[in-house]
């Protein structure tokens, strides 16, 4: 059998073995009931749906011609670098600093990644996304998550 869309038969590959992984992984949890689901239950299930995807994207690169095989490019080590790095700073600043500065931290250095980063789209990216995050992880779902930085209180 040939491989017709390099990108999708890796991209498959990758959705399977990780989606197998979480399922594999869910399963050390309790798994509850449809009416009370446990930790397991949502971990499993998307783990499934991600590995069912990753099957179908696999048929596709296995059946569906494409243009010269579709080839995987090399790896763009430096924008991985700079999003990886932008949320080892936000994991380490949001105890400190919370969410209100450490967000736009993390949104503004995972936009220099791009090609075409703008101060103007980036600083607006990051309120909005700032005042979507408060408005659904602290006043909807009531998660303890510190707003401000510690030291003002």
């Amino acid at each position: 059998m040939k491989i017709k869309s390099q990108r999708d038969f890796g991209s498959a590959i990758m959705f399977i073995v990780i989606g197998v992984s979480f399922a594999i992984g869910a399963l050390n949890y309790t798994f509850g009931s449809s009416a009370r689901p446990g930790p397991a239950f949502f971990p499993f299930g998307l783990g499934i749906i991600l590995a069912l995807l990753g099957a179908v994207v696999l048929f596709t690169s296995l059946t569906i011609e494409s243009e010269d095989g579709d080839p995987i490019g090399a790896i763009a080590f430096k924008p991985l670098f700079i999003v990886l790095s932008a949320f080892v700073v936000f994991g380490l600043a949001l105890p400190r600093l919370g969410m209100v500065v450490s967000l736009p931290i993390l949104i503004i250095l995972s936009a220099l990644a791009g090609e075409e980063f703008h101060w103007l789209s980036a600083i607006i990216m990051s309120i909005a996304l700032t005042v979507l995050s408060w408005a659904v992880f602290i006043k909807g779902l009531g998660l303890t998550i510190p707003l401000w930085p510690a030291f003002m209180g």
